[in-house]
């Protein structure tokens, strides 16, 4: 079992030093999703949604989760991030939204959780757009599906 990084010898969560790592180019790709009944995904769909444009809010909502991560996630370090993109795509087969988050910088360590945290907020922000409508929506689907860069290399989730 590999080591846990973000606690000390003592057993003490603590933020890594990154210091000594050579800044070098780095993108991770997160997905998710909100399930939905259908006549909810076409009320986003048509653009009906009272709140108004629900997948430009959310993308916006995703960006700025991802710009915003540090100050989520307590050992998290801030970043210089270079590109945050969001996918939101509906899926009449969920019936729901597929979100995907591509995240990219060149630092010292990844993007991971930017990327994660930004399908995370993106996600929740549909559900707040359409709560009036359904409130049983199911968010899930969570994960990494790819992270590059460092020494840790290439990481594909199938």
């Amino acid at each position: 079992m590999a080591e846990l990084s973000h606690f000390d010898t003592d057993g003490n969560a603590h933020m890594v030093d990154v210091s000594d790592k050579p800044v070098t180019a780095r993108i991770a790709i997160a997905e998710g999703f909100v399930k939905m009944d259908a006549n909810t995904l076409a009320l986003i769909a048509e653009g009906r949604a009272k709140k108004g444009d629900v997948l430009g809010i959310a993308r916006i909502a995703g960006i700025t989760g991802a710009k915003k991560t540090a100050d989520l996630i307590p050992l998290c370090h801030p970043l210089p991030i270079t590109k945050v993109a969001l996918d939101l795509r509906i899926d009449d087969a969920l019936p729901g939204i597929r979100i995907t988050a591509t995240v990219k910088t060149g630092g010292q360590t990844g993007v991971e959780m930017e990327a994660l945290t930004a399908v995370s907020t993106a996600a929740l922000t549909i559900y707040d757009m359409v709560k009036a409508v359904q409130k049983n929506m199911e968010i899930g689907g969570i994960r990494l599906t790819l992270k590059d860069g460092g020494k840790s290399g290439r990481f594909e989730n199938p």
